[in-house]
């Protein structure tokens, strides 16, 4: 199956532009932008352009993956910033099950910050096993496979300027499989369905 575009680069600036302002209009003394490494990168990027006339400071993390028998997981790249009693939004690229978010919000949490929000720019709650809501989401996702805009697969496709479904089977036997799609024909096909939902932030 060829991949096909479920967001374009005019959907993502929209929804990107339309979750900067709510942070915007809800942190007016300031925020702090926590980008989870490295996937949120492109997407932490853009959004802190479109947060306008409020003080943006910028700080990363990145924890190692779940462990499959005992769920463990450490830090591999702590901030450098102190975040108490300062207003903290976590950005992630895409939440599924949800453990990764909350056991960064547990983390960030116990620094004491004056308050936490999280965000991402794609969110797919089918997949959840840990009940965690976000405050502010670009897009909802049904089942599909996604690359692109951070997303990859061994590092490959992160710097694809949309969000594209796949066939993760292919993927997982052969990574580059859809080099010659993405980074060379400009007509792949679009979703033209409703499979993507673009979400309504929530107040915090």
């Amino acid at each position: 199956m060829p991949p096909r575009v479920l967001l374009d680069e005019a959907a993502i600036h929209d929804h990107v532009e339309r979750v900067g302002a709510d942070i915007a209009r809800d942190h007016a003394d300031g925020v702090v932008l926590v980008g989870v490494l490295k996937g949120a990168l492109i997407f932490l990027a853009d959004l802190a352009r479109s947060i306008r006339d409020v003080d943006v400071t910028v700080d990363f993390i990145s924890i190692s993956r779940f462990a499959p028998d005992s769920g463990r997981v450490k830090i591999l790249h702590d901030l450098a910033l102190d975040i108490r009693d300062r207003d903290v939004v976590l950005v992630e690229d895409i939440v599924d099950t949800g453990l990764t978010l909350a056991y960064l919000v547990g983390q960030l949490s116990a620094r004491s910050p004056r308050r936490l929000s999280t965000c991402a720019m794609l969110d797919r709650p089918s997949r959840r096993i840990v009940p965690q809501t976000l405050d502010y989401c670009g897009f909802e996702l049904d089942g599909e496979y996604v690359l692109g805009y951070g997303l990859h697969v061994r590092d490959l496709y992160r710097n694809v300027r949309s969000v594209v479904a796949a066939d993760r089977d292919v993927l997982v036997t052969e990574p580059d499989a859809y080099v010659d799609d993405l980074y060379r024909r400009p007509d792949l096909p679009s979703e033209g369905g409703g499979r993507v939902t673009p979400s309504t932030s929530e107040e915090p």
